[in-house]
């Protein structure tokens, strides 16, 4: 059993930046690919960003693409979410997501049913 734990969600305001983590435990996820995805208050789950377990595959929502990156660093079993000129519509809880039924697999899934492992989310507040 893997368990996903973010950090790094906070307050701050119109055009700053923050850096979401999110650090696997139980094993290695070093193999699977992650997402980010958000919910924020009455919404549903939206997705973010994809990476493959490679790295070498990204995938962002249309709303965060080129503010935002995903990244990893297998080493550390960790993923990290890079967010950069923060919107107010960014306002959301932030969750990581681990596609642990596909192991090696060359695409980054895009859809929250494709993801089997999630972590508890972080909040992200953006003020104008």
């Amino acid at each position: 059993q893997v368990q996903l734990v973010e950090s790094g969600g906070g307050l701050v305001q119109a055009g700053d930046s923050l850096r979401l983590s999110c650090a696997a435990s139980g094993r290695t996820v070093s193999m699977y690919p992650m997402g980010w995805f958000r919910q924020a208050p009455r919404k549903e789950r939206e997705f973010v960003a994809a990476i493959s377990w490679l790295g070498h595959i990204t995938y962002y929502s249309d709303s965060v693409k080129g503010r935002f990156t995903i990244s990893r660093d297998n080493a550390k079993n960790t993923v990290y979410l890079q967010m950069n000129s923060l919107k107010p519509e960014d306002t959301a809880v932030y969750y990581c997501a681990a596609d642990t039924s596909r192991s090696y697999y060359g695409g980054a899934p895009r859809e929250p049913g494709d993801f089997a492992s999630w972590g508890q989310g972080t909040q992200v507040t953006v003020s104008s």
